[in-house]
């Protein structure tokens, strides 16, 4: 009876509400009658920080550890957690759970480190590395319908030099946060099926790989390669469809084979078609078709999926540019991502990996490198669909193992990204060797050949990489070099990359820099970085040719394992709150496109310490400025000192006078007359603007939810970014506040915050304060209520809001586990977990990294 009850209790809740949230699995995107299930296998883990031996086991007492959803990080950390203080070490993950069917496979996206990952207390799969997927077939284990199961994981974010990355944290540019911090997935699949690139691990085999030939605007071919495997003990003949539909959903081509499949065995059919007239993707125009894959035997289809396409042609041709669709395409002025987040480190849900995405579409980048790993899944689905182009970089930084293991792990990883990736109209370009790293040309010859092999057809992502690397000039398809380069005498052949401008270090050691500014440092700390970044903005515009543009580091605030400062580099925050660098990348958008809007931002808060001259972005042709209520009236053209693509910033001498607004102000009581209106002009007309006033005493909080369009989903995974700001009796933020605002949630969500990061109460940081509202299962309304942490008569009055989340739309697997009583954490409780040094041994690690640096010409 007790086993009946359970089996009820874990069928119960594998439970479907609709059809599942547009989000791909494994590379395809849900179909209606698809043949195999997906559930969600994110919610109900158990989980211990810290070894536990013995944890594998069925019986293993785990009902004392957290209950957690992935995706997860180890431990919360402060949002300047940089210096190596995030936990490395061992942890431990269970999720107990009944088989929902048979033919199950448990699909992790990645978990950071190395993995041990137990079904039923035996070892499933040891797997190294922290950025790619881990597969595990339940059927090894004779799992069935309706058998209860436990998946155990020992996850380690340990420094180990056998696998890429394999630098020490504690010389590392970024952080190796711990956790399954991407999605997980239950699938089932009927005995024949479209087999996983990745785990097939056949050379441009596996999977659907879909490729073209022959595009231009009258037509283009589509080729589809998928292969099918047979799982069971007889022969099976299959039909296979592929179905193009255009966005619309009007079907475009249909493609159809009858396939034999021989017992346990695996055979690829090759479908091809041609698109007339096909509407052509690019990062102005991503219009992507879909490709509906369905194996049927008879009526009954066995498998199947879609796969977002995108068709687009590019080729780099040297003198002459860059050409996409036939056309030469305008300079890349792009960004690198790390894929950290404040206080969860890189366990980000799919719905801030879009957020992101559209983040640096706003600011007008149309191209992101992924340093120094490959991206979520999710982010590459936002690429497709926004319009950027990606460079999927080979996990490693600095360094080349000499354990015999580094290098094959290295060429396999490049293989499995190819694989993975190689669907996404977005990617432009591989890189497969090791950043900033020497090594041997055989590597890097290896490595470029790699790329050839697992894309052997037209329109091939072409291989990048550093230009002082062995084997790279004269071997590889673009180089990394600077403005310049292409006009000396030993220029290379061929075009030629920044992949990180913006940085201007003083040296290494103090990493002071002028690009470099928090946002709680104020105004003109943000103008110096803004000016700063113009100016390298500027050489990415150069339009020789050879040249074509490059990608600055880096847009959003991160931790580092070498540095106890987080990069303050970032255009946005580890919030993902704008700094005044934001505008001024916004502003090189061109107004005359489509889908780009004419805009003005004054960047001057007319505060008693502000500076008399005013900065305004804009991408009009002239900006007018009023001020003081029409008391002075300037208009001045936006400047293109490098080219008409670049809209320099436009500064108004002596256009703010403090002791002007305090004679309106204080003698004239005229406080209103205060103000500045900045004006856009194109082509003699007023098409936008924006008025801005000083802020007066601080009066109360308001509250606003950074959606940017996409709701809070019920999955108790996802989460939004919460915002209180200190603003006056006319609602302007006053910028200088000094509060701690305390927040409140009641119903269907959660504060993101253990006790120990200063989320809760949270400081105001140039008149605002962030936080972390993450969802609960259920759908439903949510109150938010901020309050100064020590109210008064004229203290800031406290806010409100309600916001509603919306339901999850998939399948779940899960047994409800019931949670523990919590223990208070205090800041007294974190632990440090890493090595120590002396000032010595950390002098020559740092000076190890600029050397490197400098070898590759990164503090030239």
């Amino acid at each position: 009876m007790k086993r009946l009850y359970t089996l009820l209790i874990g069928l119960l809740c594998c439970f479907s509400l609709q059809a599942m949230d547009e989000t791909s699995v494994a590379g395809l995107f849900p179909i209606a009658n698809q043949g195999r299930q997906v559930w969600n296998f994110n919610p109900e883990w158990r989980f211990h920080l810290g070894d536990a031996p013995g944890a594998e086991a069925v019986a293993y007492n785990d009902r004392n550890w957290e209950v957690v959803s992935t995706p997860h990080c180890v431990k919360l950390e402060p949002s300047e957690a940089s210096g190596c203080r995030n936990y490395q070490g061992v942890a431990w993950y269970r999720k107990h759970f009944v088989a929902p069917a048979n033919n199950l496979e448990v699909y992790f996206e990645a978990i950071m480190g190395k993995q041990w990952v137990y079904v039923n207390g035996k070892l499933a799969q040891e797997h190294f590395g922290g950025y790619l997927p881990i597969m595990i077939d339940l059927n090894r284990f004779g799992i069935k319908k309706g058998d209860k199961c436990v998946i155990a994981v020992k996850a380690d974010n340990s420094n180990d030099k056998t696998y890429p990355p394999g630098k020490p944290q504690y010389q590392l540019d970024f952080a190796y946060h711990g956790g399954i911090y991407r999605d997980v997935w239950l699938i089932a699949k009927n005995q024949v099926y479209i087999t996983n690139a990745i785990k097939r691990n056949q050379q441009a085999g596996g999977g659907i790989f879909v490729h073209y030939e022959h595009i231009s605007e009258q037509s283009a071919g589509v080729l589809v390669n998928t292969e099918l495997f047979n799982a069971g003990k007889a022969t099976k003949t299959v039909i296979l469809e592929n179905t193009i539909l255009d966005a619309a959903g009007k079907v475009i081509k249909k493609m159809t084979n009858k396939v034999v499949l021989q017992p346990n065995s695996a055979q690829t059919a090759y479908q091809q078609t041609t698109v007339k007239r096909p509407q052509l993707w690019s990062p102005e125009r991503p219009y992507l078709y879909r490709l509906v894959t369905r194996v049927k035997e008879g009526k009954q289809v066995l498998d199947g999926g879609m796969t977002k396409i995108g068709i687009r042609s590019f080729e780099f041709k040297g003198k002459e540019g860059f050409w996409l669709n036939g056309k030469r395409y305008r300079q890349f002025v792009g960004a690198n991502r790390h894929q950290d987040f404040a206080y969860v480190g890189n366990a980000v849900p799919n719905s801030q990996q879009w957020r992101d995405v559209l983040r640096l579409k706003n600011a007008g980048f149309n191209l992101i490198r992924t340093a120094h790993y490959p991206q979520d899944p999710s982010f590459m689905d936002a690429c497709d669909e926004l319009g950027i182009f990606i460079i999927v970089a080979t996990p490693g930084w600095q360094f080349f193992g000499k354990d015999p293991k580094f290098e094959p792990r290295v060429l396999q990883n490049t293989r499995d990204i190819i694989r993975r990736d190689r669907n996404h109209p977005c990617v432009l370009m591989w890189e497969p060797i090791l950043n900033e790293t020497p090594f041997k040309e055989d590597f890097s010859l290896k490595s470029l050949q790699i790329t050839k092999e697992e894309y052997p057809y037209p329109y091939r992502p072409v291989a990048a990489a550093d230009v002082h690397s062995k084997g790279v000039r004269d071997n590889y398809d673009v180089v990394y070099g600077w403005p310049g380069d292409d006009e000396k005498a030993d220029a290379p052949r061929q075009n030629i990359l920044t992949r990180e401008f913006g940085e201007n270090v003083d040296d290494w050691y103090a990493h002071n820099a002028l690009n470099r500014a928090s946002r709680s440092w104020g105004e003109q700390a943000m103008l110096t970085q803004a000016f700063s970044l113009a100016n390298s903005t500027s050489e990415m515009h150069r339009t020789t040719g050879l040249f074509l543009g490059g990608c600055l580091w880096h847009p959003f605030d991160h931790q580092r394992g070498y540095h106890p400062d987080p990069y303050f580099g970032g255009i946005y925050d580890a919030f993902r709150q704008t700094k005044y660098a934001y505008y001024m990348f916004a502003a090189q958008r061109n107004a005359r496109e489509a889908g780009n809007e004419p805009m003005v931002y004054i960047a001057n808060e007319m505060t008693q310490f502000s500076d008399s001259n005013v900065v305004v972005f804009s991408n009009c042709d002239s900006v007018r400025l009023t001020t003081f209520d029409g008391a002075h009236v300037t208009t001045l053209p936006v400047t293109h000192p490098v080219d008409k693509a670049y809209n320099a910033p436009v500064v108004f001498k002596h256009a703010w006078d403090f002791w002007e607004a305090r004679e309106l102000s204080y003698k004239q009581k005229s406080p209103h007359k205060v103000n500045m209106i900045a004006e856009g002009i194109i082509d003699g007309k007023v098409v936008c603007s924006t008025k801005k006033m000083p802020s007066r005493r601080s009066n109360h909080l308001r509250l606003y939810v950074d959606t940017m369009g996409k709701n809070l989903v019920a999955d108790g995974s996802d989460f939004v970014v919460v915002v209180a700001e200190v603003i006056d009796d006319s609602g302007h933020v006053r910028r200088p506040a000094k509060e701690y605002v305390r927040f409140t949630v009641t119903g269907e969500g959660e504060i993101i915050d253990d006790g120990t990061i200063n989320a809760n109460p949270r400081l105001v940081e140039w008149g605002s304060a962030p936080m972390l509202l993450r969802s609960t299962r259920k759908a439903g309304k949510i109150h938010i209520h901020a309050e100064v942490q020590f109210p008064g008569t004229n203290a800031p009055t406290p806010a409100d809001l309600d916001i509603e989340s919306v339901p999850y739309t998939g399948t779940f697997c899960m047994i409800p586990q019931q949670a523990p009583i919590k223990k208070v954490q205090t800041a007294a409780t974190m632990q440090y977990t890493g090595e120590q040094f002396t000032e010595e041994q950390k002098a020559q690690m740092l000076k190890e990294v600029q050397d490197q640096q400098a070898d590759f010409g990164i503090t030239k």
